[in-house]
Formats: C-alpha cells, structure tokens, sequence
C-alpha cells in the first residue's frame, strides 16, 4: 500500500483506508516540522536569560535529530537488515519517552512565558509553547501506534 504524504493528509481525509504505518510516518511527518518550529522559535529569541528554555531546547533538538534518523532508518528499510533489534520496543521506548520528555517540555515552556518589554520574545515563547503542545499530541498517537504494534509482535 503507498503511503500517504502529508500534503495528503492534511487536503485529504485517508485515515479512512489508510494502514497505521502511514499515520505512523505522517505523524512523523508532523513530529518534525512543529519540532523544528519550537526549537527554531526560542532560539530567534534571547532564552538564555530564562533557564527553563535551555530544558525545552534540549528536549526540542535531541528528540528532533532522533526523530530525522529513526525516520531515516524507517525509509531506508535499514531495520530490515538488522533484525536482531526489536524494532517495535526502541519504537515504543522512543515515542512513550518523546512523549513523556516533550510534555514535561512542554509544561516548563507554557509556564515560563512571561509577557515582557520586548514582545519578539514573548509572541516567539508564546508560539513555541502551543507548538510544544502540538508535537506532545503527535508523539502520544505514535506511542499509542507503537503500542499496537509492540503488542501484535508479541502477542504471536
């Protein structure tokens, strides 16, 4: 079955047909560019004068370079020339602890915005917050997606 882009997921309705892998890989479609939008966003600021963005941007950079390569592996079918790994657990550890880090994240950079002189900073703080919210909701569908799939794979 072809996988559906997102462009197509987001003109069209496929989640009516579509197999969970492709929601799994627009998901991780969404994942990175709202990822690399918090990041992108605090870093166009001055964050190191509040050290709870240097928690966010941790979070954003670590679990976004994860993300580009675990997607990376995931188009190159590289999991299919190493199969001693248990693919279906690092995916389920990966996106339970990308969900549980991004929340937290998430939570600090909601509640370190604060509205000050300089408005740059609070509109691109107050942006990145609600975009923190957005890859949390991502992450928790591909832990649910790696949750089913971990399950199947052991169920048999």
């Amino acid at each position: 079955m072809m996988r559906e882009s997102l462009i197509g997921c987001l003109l069209h309705t496929p989640y009516k047909g579509s197999s969970p892998q492709s929601r799994h890989v627009t998901l991780t479609e969404i994942e990175l560019i709202l990822g690399l939008l918090v990041w992108t966003l605090i870093a166009g600021t001055e964050y190191f004068r509040v050290p709870a963005f240097g928690w966010v941007m941790f979070v954003a950079v670590f679990y976004w370079v994860l993300t580009v390569f675990f997607l990376i592996v995931y188009i190159t079918m590289t999991y299919t020339r190493i199969p001693q790994v248990p693919w279906t657990t690092v995916g389920l550890c990966f996106n339970g602890s990308a969900f549980i880090l991004y929340l937290s994240a998430a939570i600090v950079d909601a509640s370190s915005v604060a509205p000050e002189r300089d408005s740059h900073n609070f509109n691109s703080w107050a942006a990145s917050s609600f975009f923190a919210f957005l890859v949390t909701i991502c992450y928790a569908g591909n832990t649910y997606f790696s949750f089913i799939a971990w399950r199947s794979r052991t169920v048999q």
